[in-house]
């Protein structure tokens, strides 16, 4: 299915869904005599197994991570599952927190499978008996619908309560009031944090909120993948290359409004070219994306200094994402509009440059040490969000267009300085 029909879908149908189920849910209340005491005393049985619903983005599942964990700490890794998409699964399996088999992927490239897969993941949660789901998507509705389906007698979900965004109906136990004001790695982990907390005091959940820098899940790559990888940039540049500045340009973005103009890569591309001699640009890039990578190729390679032509690959659509994050291990600095590199990266020591327009660091940045956030804070940003169903009005990006390639060059010069004080530094205790 195309993301739009997932979206109207979201939107029409899922309203409808939302209402009705709420209905249902209101008179089975009243048929069963269930109130807030009887919750209460449901909140206070054992937590046993959790099921997390986080069907898109893989950038957002790296922020997902600790609170993961968390749930592995409160019930044990056998007893955490997880709904994905299939095409974000990916990440999940490199995490390597869900055990594989606990995974249920969801196929949407056809309505017909996207409910025969939400059907059978339904059926083999109620089959488990699993008592607690975590709904990670904010405002959501088709979320909060499987949700309530899986029968759990705990649901923990953001909610819109009074203010003027998406209705996802009340299909919740546990409400959290969504904060527009807190970074989604602290919000996700606040979900399972409130299951020790009375699900009668809305809007959850009235503790402080933490600002703990919660550190990102860590890639490490073993010696021949990182050698493979080398080899395959050097296959694909003619030659035997240095350092790697790989430059993500998103051509196939979903939010086309956050993307970073594409001739702005290849000028950016071609100083750094001319200001550093022993620096190959590396390219990278979903399948989808290879033709359109493989033109910024061309036109880096095109305005490139006399003799250093040869110093830019594209491995758009060459490789997994675990060859990408093996990538990251190898190279230097990676240039990216906000997406899933960017979050990617974090997994790394790689310099990560993330530049931010449409939506705000303050809630998705990069988690770690190792990332520079480039966002000019224009007044209209960040113009993407839950209350908006992530569907942006505006039709002039400049907060994308006020980021000059000068301004990131000079930040790419900073992080590649970065990088060999640290490899000096470390030859210098190895001699």
């Amino acid at each position: 299915m195309r993301h739009e029909t997932i979206r109207w879908m979201d939107a029409f149908v899922g309203r409808i869904v939302c209402f009705l189920l709420t209905v249902h849910r209101r008179v089975m209340d009243g048929l069963l005599g269930r109130n807030m005491a009887t919750a209460r005393v449901t909140a206070e049985a054992p937590v046993t197994s959790i099921v997390f619903l986080k069907l898109i983005e893989q950038g957002a599942t790296v922020l997902a991570a600790p609170a993961i964990e968390r749930a592995i700490e409160l019930v044990g890794r056998k007893n955490v599952y997880f709904f994905v998409f299939r095409e974000n699964r990916p990440i999940l399996d490199i995490i390597d927190l869900v055990l594989p088999e606990n995974v249920i992927e969801i196929r949407h490239d056809r309505l017909s499978h996207f409910f025969v897969d939400i059907l059978s993941g339904l059926k083999r949660v109620r089959a488990i008996g699993i008592d607690t789901v975590i709904n990670m998507e904010f405002l959501a509705r088709a979320p909060a619908i499987i949700a309530y389906l899986t029968g759990a007698r705990r649901r923990v979900g953001m909610d819109r309560f009074t203010a003027e965004g998406p209705y996802c109906g009340d299909l919740m136990t546990h409400r959290v009031q969504f904060n527009p004001y807190l970074h989604v790695s602290l919000a996700y982990l606040l979900l399972i944090e409130v299951l020790d907390e009375n699900p009668a005091d809305v809007p959850m959940s009235k503790v402080p909120a933490s600002r703990e820098v919660l550190a990102p899940p860590q890639f490490v790559a073993t010696p021949d993948e990182a050698a493979r990888l080398r080899a395959l940039v050097d296959r694909m540049a003619g030659q035997s290359t240095g350092r790697l500045v790989l430059l993500n340009p998103n051509t196939g973005d979903l939010l086309p409004r956050r993307l970073w103009a594409r001739e702005r890569f290849v000028e950016l591309g071609a100083r750094i070219l001319e200001s550093h001699s022993d620096v190959t640009i590396v390219l990278t890039g979903a399948p989808s994306e290879r033709e359109s990578a493989e033109g910024v190729r061309r036109a880096i390679v095109a305005a490139a200094p006399p003799g250093r032509e040869g110093h830019v690959v594209s491995l758009a659509g060459e490789t997994t994402l675990r060859d990408v994050l093996v990538l990251y291990t190898i190279a230097s600095v990676l240039v990216t509009n906000d997406s899933g590199p960017g979050h990617f990266a974090t997994m790394t020591d790689i310099e990560n440059v993330v530049l931010f327009g449409p939506e705000t660091p303050d809630l998705f940045g990069p988690l770690g040490k190792h990332h520079r956030v480039m966002w000019a804070q224009l007044a209209c940003s960040p113009c993407v969000n839950p209350y908006n169903h992530r569907k942006t009005p505006c039709t002039n990006n400049v907060c994308m267009q006020v980021i000059t390639v000068d301004q990131v060059h000079r930040v790419v010069t900073a992080a590649l300085e970065s990088t060999s004080a640290q490899v000096e530094a470390v030859a210098v205790v190895e001699a």
